[in-house]
Formats: C-alpha cells, structure tokens, sequence
C-alpha cells in the first residue's frame, strides 16, 4: 500500500485517490469483509480517512460487487473491531501506568492524567459516540475510554451507534454518487484538514500555558531564595 501512495505522488496524482483504487480493489477482491478490514486500518491507522474509505464501499455496492446494507454492516464491523482493540490497550495501560509516563514527559503532569481520567468518567458517553464522527479523534477516543474502564458492553453499544450513523452516511453517499465519489474526496480532505488545524491550535496553546506557568513557577522560587537569603 505504501509503494502505491509513493507511486501516486511521483506520477502527481493524489494519495487519496491512490487509497481508495486500493480500497476498491481489496473489496473487488474480497467482498465486503474489504470494507471491514480498511476501515478497520482506519481505525488503527488515523491518518487512513475513513471520509475517503467509506464511500468507496457505497461505490463498490452501486457496481454490485455486494448490497448495500452489506456495505454498512460490514464497516460498521470493521470501526467496532479497531475501536476494541484501541480500548483493550487503554485498559492494559491503565491510568496509573500513564501517569507515571506523563511525570517522564516534558510539560506534561502525571495530574493531566488524573484529571482527563475523572473527566472521561463523567462525559465519556457523549466522548465515545460523537467521538466516532470526528476524524484522528475517531481512533484515540477508544484509549481513554479503555483507561477508565468503560464497561466494554456500553463502549461497544456507544461505538456500533456513531459508527454506524457515521459509516452510513458515507457508504450511502459512495452509493449515490457511484464514478463521481471524487466530491466526496474533496470535501473529506478539507474537512480532514480543519480538525488538523484545531488540533495544531490547541496543542500549541497547551504548551504556550504550561511554559508560561513553569516560568512562573521559576521565577517565583528564585525571588523566595532571594528573600530567604
């Protein structure tokens, strides 16, 4: 697969098309358990758009390669596969083993942890299901939910409901638009290109708050070694 993304970006042609040629050709190949395993990369695998995956499966079903309820269950299947594994790695980390790694880290607290933990517990519901429509935030959320231990039953019933609202409305656009599903791709890029964007906000205000406050922290314990001398 990577030798076909390189392939694409030394003919000028766009990674994205390159995956779903990929993504249909492995469905053509195989049925609908394709669909299930890419968007089951796409779980494991967040720079993998499922915005580009899904239609392909809607496609594949508009060519009769299988029905289209069989395009929505089986990447349904395939989002609640990935999205287990990623909870059973969060439950094997666990919060203590996570908080010690964040003491290790530069300009993370093993607080962060503890607080993100309580936080999940009260909105970890609402976090797991609307979490399954946003991309990058699609995969990760299945860590943390795995870290607090939700019952996996509920974690599986909060990812079967968002994946399937979610997988639907792509698979079924893939379906519609059949050879034109390059709409789909353009607007998938942007959209995916807007969360990146947040994302690279809000992690540089992260460090922009905590350096400020260890400077702070610096300068106050200096001028309380100064008075004490």
């Amino acid at each position: 697969m990577t030798d076909l993304i390189l392939a694409a970006s030394e003919q000028g042609g766009s990674w994205l098309t390159t995956l779903a040629d990929w993504t249909v050709s492995l469905m053509d190949t195989i049925g609908p358990a394709g669909a299930a395993i890419a968007v089951g990369m796409d779980n494991l695998f967040p720079p993998i758009p499922s915005e580009v995956v899904l239609p392909m499966a809607g496609l594949a079903a508009s060519r009769g390669s299988f029905t289209l309820a069989e395009a929505i269950l089986w990447t349904t299947f395939g989002s609640v596969f990935g999205a287990y594994i990623l909870y059973f790695l969060g439950r094997w980390l666990g919060a203590e083993r996570l908080r010690r790694i964040a003491d290790r880290m530069p300009l993370v607290k093993g607080d962060d942890v503890v607080r993100s933990v309580h936080w999940f517990e009260k909105h970890g519901s609402i976090a797991v299901f609307f979490g399954r429509m946003v991309p990058l935030f699609r995969s990760l959320i299945s860590i943390p939910a795995g870290v607090s231990r939700m019952h996996w039953w509920k974690f599986g019933l909060l990812t079967t409901a968002g994946s399937l609202i979610w997988n639907s409305i792509f698979v079924m656009a893939g379906f519609l638009l059949g050879e034109n599903w390059h709409i789909v791709e353009q607007y998938a890029e942007i959209f995916q290109m807007v969360v990146i964007v947040v994302i690279v906000i809000a992690v540089a205000w992260f460090v922009f708050v905590r350096v400020r406050a260890l400077l702070r922290e610096r300068r106050d314990g200096g001028a309380e070694r100064s008075g004490s001398a």
